[in-house]
Order: structure tokens, then C-alpha cells, then sequence
């Protein structure tokens, strides 16, 4: 293959467009997602996301950026262009970038229809993009569903959430939706919404988590709104992380932390749920 072009310019259209990428508003307009650096690159690649465009700067290469290269240049048709020093630094989004960014069009998850025992994450508000990005890793790793995304807080597919997502946005559905479309999908299969307050009496480890469980989480500073916490479901509950009583403790938690805290209640209180429901084996009597 031959090597394409070097764009030096810093007033070339193209870098022009890819810094003006760095807003939402103009990545939506354009209808694409910035994903910067290697990890996040494979990540997405491996989940199926096919880049329309492929930008590249050997010279910053990383260890991790010349192991993934030569996957963007297999069987992938995006335009592939290659930037001098200077202006794949004026592009990128990073301190220290690694020489690689994709653009791809903007994901459009469809929610899957959930099993019986399904974990999702319903983000009302988030506006720090590094918890919206922690928090997918952790519904990731705990194996939820999906995550859906309400208002106009964190986009949950802005450069920053992917990074700070490792690429588990590409790997567990993540919708932006109105709050009504949210309502709706939750009544209509029938889940429990787990409304995560501090100031509820029941403790999380105390409530019941199996079956189908919605986790309510409010912005960073005021928490869920009185809507979100009154719930329309047939089942609802509200649950707090109980903090430590010393004088001059904690007495709050970082939003990402918290979420992780009652996912992986979640999974422990479906383990044990599995575990106990498993038939009991026999041992058959011998006669002498």
C-alpha cells in the first residue's frame, strides 16, 4: 500500500475540521464520533465500529500505537490521511497523544430487548465526562445491559467518555434518550427502579436487586430529581451507601464510585441467587 500524503499545514481544511471536532455541536452537526489512541481505536474496532476516517502520525507512535496500526489498514475502506507532528498535536484532544485518531458515524444503539435478570444505568444529567466514562466500564464489567443517557449532560460518546471508558462505550448499549422514552422503555418490560439517594434508609446490600434492576444516578451535585425518585414503575426502591460516622468522614461519594458499589451488588445478589437455586444432589442409599 502506499503511504498517503503528509498534511503539514495548520491551516489545512482537514485539521481545520478535526480541531472544530473537539465540540459536540459540531460533531453532531457532522454526524460523527472522535476516537483518539490505540486502545480505544482496537476497542471500538473490535466491537464492530467501522471508521469512515483514519488519521495517522508515526512519529508519535506509542508500543501500543505500532501493534494496532496495521489492524486500521486491514480490509478497512475509510480515507486514510497522515499528519506531520505539529498538526496531529493541534487535533488531538490529548497531552500526550499516541499518533492514532478514527472518525466514525454516531452509534445509533438499539436497546436490546432484556432478559429476565438484566442490570441497566439510567444517567440523569451527568456532566464530568470521566464519571459518565467510569461508570461504563464498571456496567462492563459487571455485565449490564445497557446504559441509558438523559438530558444534556456528558455525551456519552465525546472523545473524553471514550477515553475514560476504555472503550466500553462501543461494548455495552448506550442511548441518549428523552426521559419519556426512558419511562417508557422501563414500564414496558417490567423493571424495578433502584433510585440512588443518600439520603434513603435502606442500605443497598439490604434491598433486593435480581430481576430486572433500572439504577437511577442524579448529576454530581444535586443528585436525582424528585421526578426520578418518585417512581412510576410498578416496583420501586431507594437505596443509600451508608458512610462511615467518624467526625470530619467522608460523607459523600464520587458518583462513579457509587454506581460501581451497587452494580457489583447486583452481581453478587444474582451469584447467590443461581447458586441456591441449583438442585440439591442425592446420595443413593447401598444396601448390604
Amino acid at each position: 500500500m502506499t503511504a498517503p500524503d503528509v498534511i503539514t499545514s495548520l491551516q489545512n481544511a482537514l485539521v481545520k475540521r478535526l480541531v472544530r471536532l473537539h465540540t459536540r455541536r459540531e460533531r453532531e452537526l457532522d454526524g460523527v464520533i472522535v476516537i483518539e489512541g490505540a486502545r480505544e481505536s482496537a476497542r471500538a474496532l473490535a466491537s464492530g465500529v467501522r471508521p469512515s476516517l483514519i488519521v495517522t502520525c508515526p512519529p508519535l507512535y506509542s508500543p501500543e500505537a505500532l501493534a494496532v496500526a496495521p489492524l486500521l489498514f486491514d480490509g478497512l475502506s475509510g480515507e486514510q490521511v497522515q499528519l506531520s507532528r505539529p498538526a496531529f498535536e493541534k487535533i488531538s484532544g490529548r497531552e500526550n497523544p499516541d499518533g492514532l485518531l478514527m472518525l466514525a458515524p454516531t452509534p445509533t444503539p438499539v436497546l436490546p430487548d432484556p432478559p429476565e435478570q438484566a442490570t441497566v444505568i439510567v444517567l440523569h444529567g451527568l456532566e464530568k465526562p470521566g464519571n459518565v466514562g467510569a461508570i461504563l466500564r464498571s456496567a462492563d464489567a459487571a455485565g449490564a445491559h445497557a446504559v441509558l443517557v438523559l438530558g444534556r449532560g456528558a455525551d456519552p460518546y465525546g472523545p473524553n467518555v471514550i477515553r475514560a471508558s476504555q472503550g466500553s462505550v462501543f461494548r455495552i448499549p448506550t442511548a441518549v434518550v428523552s426521559e419519556e422514552q426512558a419511562w417508557d422503555w422501563l414500564l414496558q418490560h417490567g423493571f424495578t427502579t433502584v433510585a440512588c439517594t443518600p439520603d434513603a434508609p435502606q442500605a443497598y446490600w439490604d434491598a433486593p436487586l435480581t430481576g430486572r434492576v433500572a439504577l437511577l444516578l442524579g448529576t454530581e451535585h444535586e443528585g436525582l430529581p424528585k421526578e426520578w425518585r418518585t417512581s412510576r414503575t410498578a416496583s420501586s426502591i431507594s437505596v443509600s451507601i451508608p458512610m462511615h460516622a467518624a467526625a470530619g468522614g467522608a460523607d459523600s461519594l464520587n458518583v462513579s464510585t457509587a454506581a460501581a458499589l451497587v452494580l457489583f451488588e447486583c452481581v453478587r445478589q444474582r451469584r447467590s441467587l443461581s447458586v441456591h437455586s441449583l438442585p440439591s444432589q442425592s446420595t443413593a442409599e447401598v444396601t448390604p
